[in-house]
């Protein structure tokens, strides 16, 4: 039997569903990335998968974001569309304290010095270093999984998001 892989976007992607024999679909967490990208607002980080304090979230990019650090390193998978992140260093004052968990807004724009800027498609993976302020940025849109910790930023709709039957 031929098998055809179906490669999906924002704009075009059709939700799949798990296939369970014998036991309660509630005891899984499904859902579709696109779909849940589609629904979220720009620049907010919805986990799709959590295991202990480790969460994937999807972000929906759609002009130039605010401004994010953590305290520990990220990893942003493009799936969508193409996008920009510009990095500054932050000095030891407005880097996030050793111990927090997940990503977290500046109020204000980083004053330290640029680190440069990479440029992204659809597969690529970027590291968003530890101790940097990173803005992502995309024109029109794109969609990003983003491997972190849960934290402040983080939204956790398992009930809107998953298959339950």
């Amino acid at each position: 039997m031929p098998y055809h892989t179906r490669t999906a976007t924002l704009a075009d992607y059709r939700k799949g569903a798990a296939e369970l024999f014998g036991d309660d679909p509630k005891r899984y967490a499904f859902s579709n990335v696109y779909e849940v990208g589609n629904r979220a607002a720009p620049f907010e980080r919805v986990a799709v998968t959590k295991s202990m304090e480790y969460v994937t979230e999807v972000m929906k990019v759609a002009g130039i974001g605010p401004w994010f650090a953590a305290a520990h390193d990220e990893f942003a998978l493009v799936m969508d569309g193409e996008i920009k992140v510009v990095f500054v260093q932050l000095d030891a004052a407005a880097r996030p304290a050793p111990d927090h968990l997940g990503a977290v807004h500046l109020r204000t724009d980083p004053a330290g010095p640029r680190m440069g800027m990479v440029r992204a498609r659809r597969g690529h993976l970027v590291l968003l270093p530890a101790g940097a302020a990173y803005r992502i940025s995309a024109d029109p849109v794109a969609l990003v999984l983003l491997q972190t910790t849960a934290g402040e930023l983080t939204r956790e709709r398992w009930s809107e998001i998953c298959q339950t039957a």
